[in-house]
């Protein structure tokens, strides 16, 4: 097993699951990237940290991206005798956006263009598998790594995933809070049960959803709304589900990106919404990334 010499630069886009209705299935990828950076050396780790998270994270073997690439050079069969790593953090953290399957799917990325013949000893497809498995489900690692609009899910222990279409008109604009809230709480606060009513009803929402962004706009403020989770997180981020509750009450098809606190909201009009952020919040106008990780 080789090494290339030169560094390796990924770029990886985050990412909105659930989208609504889509629980646990849908995901899709924004223009909003976070930038990858690592080299083989002979001994040692190195791990440097600008932007989003950087007061806050590791700088050693837990660092989530060299967690990522350790187990990728596991799978190919040789760790390098040592790593520089830099990260250059766009996708804010623990905000519903996908900073951890952005980390984990870069980390997998870096390490297979490392290696000679990399692409060849891990495609795509093993390289979602294996991101899905370190993240614990295959939402925002599906989007991560194929951009676009996924359908992502688990059948016979084999994770899924394929993309959809997304109409070139599809826009997303992002709510940011100051707070962040972690996918542990948010998904804490669910109920071991729900209703069949409740669940034919997202099950429906969720099929007219990817109808929606396929080119029936008019239908994203009935396709997105969801009966499963967004609710039952209210105690957990009320001021984000204030803010979906008035969005939706004017006619802008607004959810809870992923386990939140952020806010998306899917359109296709270019209409002014910063207005309604509220005080310390941050607002973006974002395109859909129809690409997802890739090396430069």
């Amino acid at each position: 097993m080789r090494f290339r010499s030169g560094p390796a630069v990924v770029t990886v886009p985050a990412t909105s699951a659930n989208l609504g209705p889509g629980f646990d299935s849908l995901g899709l990828a924004l223009e909003l990237r976070d930038e990858l950076e690592a080299s083989v050396t002979a001994s040692g780790l190195g791990v440097d940290v600008t932007g989003e998270g950087a007061g806050e994270v590791a700088r050693d073997e837990t660092h989530l991206v060299v967690r990522a690439m350790r187990a990728c050079f596991d799978v190919v069969g040789a760790q390098p005798g040592g790593l520089l790593l830099s990260c250059r953090n766009r996708i804010p953290h623990a905000r519903g956006l996908g900073s951890s399957a952005a980390a984990i799917v870069g980390g997998i990325f870096l390490a297979r263009t490392l290696v000679d013949d990399g692409l060849q000893l891990m495609d795509d497809h093993a390289a979602f598998q294996l991101a899905a498995e370190l993240e614990g489900h295959p939402d925002n690692v599906a989007a991560a790594v194929y951009g676009g609009l996924t359908v992502a899910g688990l059948s016979a222990r084999t994770f899924y995933a394929t993309r959809v279409p997304v109409a070139l008109e599809v826009r997303a604009e992002v709510f940011v809070p100051p707070t962040a809230v972690s996918t542990e709480l948010a998904r804490g606060l669910l109920p071991e049960l729900v209703s069949h009513r409740q669940a034919a009803a997202n099950a429906g929402r969720a099929a007219l959803l990817v109808a929606g962004l396929a080119g029936q706009p008019e239908l994203l403020l009935t396709a997105t709304a969801d009966l499963l989770h967004q609710q039952y997180r209210r105690p957990a981020m009320p001021d984000s589900l204030d803010l979906v509750d008035r969005l939706r009450a004017d006619g802008h098809a607004a959810v809870v990106s992923g386990a939140g606190p952020s806010v998306l909201v899917l359109g296709t009009d270019d209409g002014d919404l910063s207005p309604y952020t509220p005080p310390g919040w941050g607002h973006q106008r974002l395109a859909v990334a129809n690409e997802g990780a890739r090396a430069l």
